[in-house]
């Protein structure tokens, strides 16, 4: 079949003088087919006609009446539920094959009849005007850290003007990210815009009761006051007036895929490696946006003397399980600190504890899906000393540090002898005083070979008996011989 893309070559080529033959053969066409199309001067799509007439009988002509019933009364039916309901109606009448016909019908029927659908708007953007920032899920990337899966966030920042944008990681939508998020990008970019949207993240809102929707919170306009910039959100469920940064979101993950592929690795050795990675794909991609974020930075205002610290202070009292409660989430600390009020300072990814100004322990920030955070070293001590309280601890699970202590554990327990879990914790306590990753490997070595990891044996293989030195007796020195030599040297 002749395309319209021939014909257009065929013209083309006549025009500029070439004769019928050689236009023919490199528009790929015969010569009786050029002849053809340069006497009706008109392209194979302008000839068809469309089709007035149908092919086959309609099977739905019988009861479309029906049909237009259901869709003035639910104009959401789908055509698969409508087709159910017609077998159902009227069993053998209609065959699996004809739902897509049916489908064809609903489109048409929509289209002609159908309510009137949302209209977009594209709005018209100012320099130095806006920018646009929110959360975004990497869950997809199946980006890992030291071999382990590493869910996060990406918090989003995008001017809309110039589509300058920047990214800070983010292990949940809390204000402390949200506030070091924001901090970071303006300090990134060296200016403010005039307004900052987002949609109604809990740690920027709060509901109003009374008329049922959302307003800024006092933190939360703290910072825009601090910045002198105007705050602006979305209507909840309305993502696409925070369009910016919700297309934003699909093209930097799509960037950050690739940029994986090309790396050949989606693997890291900390989250500093992996965030100087999503800075560095970002800078490449702000390069193409510099004579428009020009524009934009002529008209910003500059930034304010000093960032806002960019956490929240709390306190919180250690429990009798030596444990913190920070947002619902359980900390361990040492024992030594139960009863004591301690200083927290919540940061973005961290969690920092002061005792009567001192800092008694730094912590990553527990992720969306982490409940609790223990440290079996905080706790060992007195688990030797009750050791039935380990087969019911609630946070058990956290007193297995890698998977080998787990597996050691189970191996003592299948054994059934008596006193498996205080053999296991005597494991654990020589891990928390002399190195766990020495005990891991001597736990993998032992499990490999089918021995059983007893405390004894685990002990020996950490702890060597330190060998004996052997006494060496030791002669005085005679040191009359050197006196004689200095006197024979100074005559």
């Amino acid at each position: 079949m002749t395309t319209d893309q021939q014909v257009k070559l065929l013209m083309s080529l006549i025009n500029e003088g070439k004769p019928l033959s050689t236009a023919a053969a490199k528009a790929g066409m015969s010569e009786p087919t050029a002849r053809k199309y340069r006497r009706l001067k008109q392209l194979p799509s302008e000839q068809r006609r469309p089709r007035t007439w149908r092919t086959r009988e309609d099977p739905f002509a019988q009861v479309w009446h029906e049909v237009e019933r259901m869709l003035e009364l639910d104009a959401g039916l789908q055509a698969k539920t409508v087709f159910e309901e017609l077998e159902r109606r009227y069993p053998g009448w209609f065959k699996p094959g004809q739902l897509r016909t049916l489908q064809r019908r609903f489109r048409t029927w929509r289209a002609h009849e159908g309510p009137p659908k949302e209209v977009f708007f594209p709005q018209v953007h100012r320099p130095g005007e806006q920018c646009q920032s929110d959360f975004t899920e990497m869950k997809a990337l199946r980006v890992t850290i030291h071999g382990e899966s590493y869910a996060h966030l990406c918090y989003h920042f995008v001017l809309t003007y110039s589509n300058w944008e920047w990214v800070v990681l983010a292990p949940s939508e809390s204000f402390e990210a949200l506030v070091e998020g924001l901090q970071s990008s303006l300090w990134e970019l060296g200016a403010v815009p005039l307004e900052h949207r987002t949609d109604n993240l809990s740690a920027a809102t709060h509901d109003l009761k009374g008329s049922r929707g959302r307003s800024f919170n006092e933190r939360y306009l703290d910072v825009l006051n601090h910045y002198a910039m105007r705050g602006s959100k979305n209507n909840p469920g309305r993502g696409n007036e925070n369009g910016d940064v919700e297309s934003s979101h699909h093209h930097f993950k799509r960037a950050v895929d690739q940029r994986l592929r090309l790396r050949g690795s989606r693997d890291f050795p900390d989250r500093t490696t992996y965030l100087r990675f999503l800075e560095s794909l970002v800078i490449d991609r702000n390069r193409r946006r510099a004579e428009r974020l020009a524009e934009e930075q002529a008209v910003m205002r500059p930034l304010p003397a000093r960032p806002l610290p960019a956490c929240r202070d709390e306190f919180a009292t250690v429990t009798r399980w030596s444990t913190v409660r920070i947002g619902k989430k359980a900390y361990s600390v040492p024992s030594r600190l139960r009863g004591e009020r301690l200083h927290v300072r919540l940061f973005a990814t961290r969690v920092e504890l002061l005792h009567q100004g001192e800092v008694v322990g730094i912590y990553d920030r527990l992720a969306r899906d982490e409940p609790y955070r223990i440290d079996y070293r905080h706790l060992i001590h007195s688990l030797m000393k009750k050791p039935g309280a380990f087969a019911r601890y609630v946070y058990r699970d956290a007193l297995f540090p890698t998977l080998n202590f787990r597996r050691a554990y189970d191996v003592l327990d299948a054994s059934g002898t008596h006193g498996a879990d205080l053999e296991y914790l005597r494991i654990l306590h020589l891990a928390a005083t002399t190195m766990e990753a020495e005990v891991d490997a001597v736990l993998s070595a032992l499990l490999a070979t089918g021995g059983r990891p007893t405390f004894d044996r685990v002990k020996a293989a950490v702890t060597p008996e330190r060998p004996t030195c052997p006494e060496i007796a030791l002669t005085p020195l005679d040191l009359g011989s050197y006196d004689a030599l200095l006197s024979a040297g100074a005559r």
